[in-house]
Parts: C-alpha cells; sequence; structure tokens
C-alpha cells in the first residue's frame, strides 16, 4: 500500500514552519523561517501578517522540494498556531488592517482593569474558564477598535473579521473563515460549556459575533480545500486546526485524564488532561479546551502559562550579547555546579500563571562578585525550570492528581542542563519523545484522523517512543532550599512598574 503524506503548518511566535509527515508519524522533510518581531513600544509585541504568510508559501514550497513528495500524494494539511495573538482583516480580500498583536502584548491591560468593576472575576472564570489578563485575545481587540482608525470604522461590518493565526491562515489557503474550539477558548469571549461565542462577555468588550470568525471541531471536519492555484497547485483537505500547546498534548498522545506535558519553546506552557468535565482552578491555571472530535463531547485541560522561557535565552543572546547561541549558553551553564546564588525572574510581560501580574518586572537577584557568566547563563535555564514548578505544584492541588512522570517537547529540551535540573525540582522523571516536533505532529494527528489516515486516538498511541528520560539525584533539603530563593526572587517583581518615559 502506497504511503500517505500529511503536512502541517506550524505558525509559531518566532517562526513558521511546514513539517511533511508519513503515515507512521515521522518526518519526512521540513522548512522553517524567522520573522520579525516589532516593539513599538515597552510591553507591545507585534507581528506582519503579511510576512508570517509568505513565510509560510516559502517553508511550504522549501519542504515539498526537499521531500520530493508530490502535492498530489498529500492526504491532509493541518495547522498549528500560536495563540491568543489576532489579526484583524477583510474577509473577501483577506487583507490585515494592522499588525497582529502578539499574545505577549500588555496593551489590553488598561481595558482588563476597567472590566474588574464591572464583571467578578469569579463569573469570568465559570464563563470562560480564564482569569482576567490582557495576554488573551479580546482586550487586544478592544484596543484596536478603539485606536486604530481603520478598525473602528468597520466595527460591526461582517466584513471586518477579528481572527488568531489559524483563523488568517485558513483563509488564505481556502477563503474559509473558522477558528477551532481551542483557538476560540482563548479568546476570553468563548463559554468554555457550551462552546459558543458568550453574549455576556462579547458584550463587555463591544465586540460584535459579526465580526468573529464561525467555531468549529478540532478533528474530524473538513473545513475547506487549497486553492488549486495556490501554493500547493492541488485541492487538498484542511481538517485539523489546535492551538499550539492543545497540539503539543495531542502529539504527545495525552488522550486520557491525567496525563501531562509540558513545552519549552518561546514560552513554557504545562497543560493537564482532566477528561470531558470541567473543572476550575482555585490556584491561578486556566481551564481550555484540549480538543474536541466532531460529534463528540469536548475534552478539557488545565494548563499554567509562562511568557518567557526560550526568549530568555534568545535575550541573553542578543540583547546581552553574552553568548553567540544557545549551545554556548548551556556548555557555560554545564560548567557549574550551580547558579552561585543567581536567580533571574524574567517578568518581561509580566507573570503569568499562577499569579497573574501585569505589573511585574524582571529581575535578576543573589548577584555578588562570585558570580561569573557561567552562573548567569545557568539561572537563565534554572528559571524556566523554577516557573514550571509552580505551575506543577498547583496543578496537582486543583485537579487532586498526582503526575508521576512529565511528557515534555519543545526547542529547549534539546538543553540537558536544563532538564536534569527540571527534574530534580519537580522530582518525577522528565520524558522527551523521539519526535520532539509534538505540536506540528499533533495538527498532522487531527488531520490525518479526520481522512481516515487513521482511525482512532489509540492507534496513534504505538507511534509515541521515548527518546531520553532525566530522574532526580537532588535531595530534598537542597531542593527545597533553590525553591524558597525563587519565592523570595519572585516577590521582587511584583507591583513595580516604571514609567517608559
Amino acid at each position: 500500500m502506497a504511503k500517505r503524506y500529511i503536512g502541517a503548518i506550524d505558525q509559531g511566535t518566532t517562526s513558521t514552519r511546514f513539517i511533511l509527515f508519513d503515515d507512521s508519524g515521522q518526518i519526512v522533510s521540513q522548512g522553517q523561517k524567522e520573522h520579525e518581531q516589532i516593539f513599538p513600544r515597552p510591553g507591545w509585541v507585534e507581528h506582519d501578517p503579511e510576512e508570517i504568510w509568505r513565510n509560510t508559501e516559502e517553508v511550504i514550497s522549501e519542504a515539498l522540494r526537499r521531500s520530493g513528495v508530490l502535492p498530489s500524494e498529500i492526504a491532509a494539511i493541518g495547522i498549528t498556531n500560536q495563540r491568543e495573538t489576532i489579526v484583524p482583516f477583510l474577509r473577501r480580500s483577506g487583507k490585515p488592517l494592522y499588525n497582529a498583536i502578539v499574545w505577549q502584548d500588555l496593551r489590553g491591560a488598561d481595558f482588563i482593569n476597567r472590566l474588574k468593576t464591572e464583571i467578578d472575576e469569579e463569573e469570568i472564570r465559570k464563563r470562560t474558564g480564564l482569569l482576567y489578563s490582557p495576554y488573551f485575545s479580546a482586550s487586544k481587540i478592544r484596543w484596536m477598535i478603539d485606536n486604530v482608525p481603520k478598525v473602528r470604522a468597520l466595527n460591526g461590518n461582517p466584513e471586518l473579521c477579528f481572527g488568531t493565526i489559524d483563523t488568517f491562515i485558513v483563509h488564505r489557503l481556502t477563503g474559509c473563515i473558522v477558528t477551532d474550539v481551542t483557538n476560540a477558548s482563548r479568546y476570553m469571549l468563548m463559554d468554555i460549556a457550551t462552546l459558543d461565542w458568550d453574549e455576556r462577555m462579547l458584550g463587555a468588550f463591544g465586540i460584535y459575533r459579526e465580526n468573529l470568525p464561525q467555531i468549529v471541531s478540532s478533528t474530524g471536519v473538513i473545513y475547506g480545500y487549497t486553492d488549486e492555484n495556490g501554493v500547493f497547485g492541488e485541492r487538498i483537505p484542511v481538517c485539523g486546526i489546535l492551538g499550539d500547546q492543545q497540539a503539543a498534548l495531542f502529539g504527545q498522545v495525552c488522550f486520557e485524564s491525567g496525563e501531562s506535558k509540558c513545552t519549552y519553546g518561546t514560552g513554557c506552557f504545562m497543560l493537564q488532561n482532566i477528561g470531558q468535565e470541567l473543572c476550575y482552578s482555585k490556584h491561578g491555571l486556566l481551564t481550555t479546551v484540549a480538543y474536541r472530535k466532531e460529534g463528540e463531547k469536548p475534552v478539557y485541560a488545565l494548563e499554567g502559562s509562562v511568557a518567557v522561557a526560550g526568549s530568555l535565552v534568545q535575550w541573553t543572546r542578543d540583547s546581552l550579547k553574552m553568548v553567540k547561541n544557545a549551545k554556548e549558553l548551556d556548555e557555560l551553564a554545564d560548567s557549574v555546579p550551580d547558579s552561585g546564588g543567581v536567580y533571574i525572574v524574567p517578568a518581561f510581560a509580566g507573570l503569568f500563571a499562577p499569579y497573574w501580574r501585569s505589573d511585574a518586572r524582571g529581575v535578576i537577584a543573589g548577584l555578588t562578585g562570585f558570580a561569573t557568566r557561567a552562573h548567569i547563563c545557568r539561572a537563565v535555564l534554572e528559571a524556566t525550570a523554577f516557573q514550571a514548578n509552580d505551575i506543577f505544584s498547583v496543578m496537582a492541588m486543583d485537579s487532586g492528581i498526582k503526575c508521576t512522570a512529565l511528557k515534555v517537547d519543545g526547542g529547549m529540551t534539546n538543553s540537558g542542563p536544563l532538564m536534569a535540573f527540571q527534574s530534580d525540582i519537580l522530582q518525577v522523571p522528565v520524558i522527551r519523545p523521539q519526535i520532539v516536533e509534538t505540536t506540528a505532529l499533533g495538527a498532522a494527528y487531527a488531520a490525518g484522523l479526520s481522512v481516515g489516515v487513521w482511525k482512532d486516538c489509540n492507534e496513534l498511541r504505538k507511534y509515541w517512543r521515548e527518546q531520553l528520560r532525566w530522574t532526580p539525584t537532588m535531595d530534598d533539603k537542597e531542593r527545597e532550599n533553590k525553591v524558597g530563593f525563587w519565592k523570595k526572587a519572585v516577590s521582587r517583581t511584583l507591583g513595580w512598574v516604571p514609567s517608559a518615559e
């Protein structure tokens, strides 16, 4: 029987990739290209949607050229994307009216603060599964309505669409305007139980239903077909969408309640499958849709989000000029036994879970004359592990499930010192699969299931293979001491917002 191929567009915060998988879940070929990070003001982050689309076309062409696979041999296309990042565009032409406002962007904070006087946070949690934060798409949309004349002029006109990146790319590929439930659950506008836009939340933000995409299932339905005159030159079904973190959960085959994964990329995101019954966090985590198969109830997840993880390594490289690349940072970090008492809390865009403090700012604490470049590099890596531990600890309290191992993926899992330290701090094994591109793999799985490449989720389990495992070696006293100093460092970041002038 001839092999079947599934393509996955993985549109992330710093780059766009297209990965071609075969029907055993193995990578055949891929292309990747970074895009510009635009910082108009402190706390503001934008992307150029047209650059993202050009890069999408280029990486598709590159991967196909390298593979020798014909577009006619591709059974389906899946999409995974950076969540919460929002683009205002015209439905007919697809023309953006403003840059994409990125998930890390804080400009919606003022509106969120005003809204706190009108709606109790517990009502927000029950309706959307989320908490008050400019992290989510709704306040970014409100800012555009208030501050972008072209957007304001069309507010309420059905020609205007506010779409996350999945919506924008699907429209460019097929002309359809949809978003799946995992992305819709990050707008702060969707009812987490009914999976429909919530009238109370729409009214609170002054956003019209007519300006939002149709909400669809993550898998089991074909949204549309690629244009024969487009980048593929073939009519291929687009039939799987998952926000990047839900895609990683899917790619890590975490289909049973209690199974967890943590993705270490630009940010750090830990998700735990909690099944089909809603569970609301009491400790600063989010309830989100993990995925939904067409015709079935949604599966939910608890999530903890960290804004700055891999981007701290980039900052150390690009802004501090301390290292030439991530490999050099790893080598320096591995050359010392600990951080020499240095703790870095990278609250560049405030602190996300479990603190949710947009007024926090980053600190480097514990500096002495003993500290060297190597100690600072180690503190850079340890910062991600400490942030993940903050989430891991409260997730067990909320779900009532003690996680006995953590599946990990993302670019930072290539850092041996980080993964070893993560296992020590969590006190559980940390396991990396053979295929670490689990976001793209999850999107491919969702698309392949939609067209019968795979029968069901149980079949997908047989393709998951362990590659590396790190087990804890640190004693409890040392661990508790380090976590205690981390919490002291975090306390130094809270409630301090300097003037941008």
